[in-house]
């Protein structure tokens, strides 16, 4: 098997995206520690928010895009099932 490798760089080992990962870890630190109530009475709302952003990222794979309803061709070699 071979894999070929992006040489492109990734975003989170760039700078800017190193910056904003400070930043994103600074404003958690500070979210959490001065506004734990708004964060604890947030996670009901981001629990049920988590489900249908779940469902829309995981089924980026499942290859959805040409809906069809007719029934795939068989090749001469495949019996039919029974």
């Amino acid at each position: 098997m071979d894999h070929q490798h992006n040489d492109l760089p990734s975003f989170w080992r760039s700078p800017a995206g190193i910056c904003l990962g400070i930043v994103i870890l600074v404003g958690g630190f500070y979210l959490l520690t001065e506004h734990t109530a708004h964060v604890f009475g947030a996670l009901p709302y981001l629990l049920l928010l988590a489900c249908p952003l779940m469902h829309v990222f995981m089924h980026h794979g499942h290859r959805h895009g040409g809906h069809s309803h007719e029934q795939p061709k068989r090749g001469n070699d495949e019996q039919p099932r029974q």
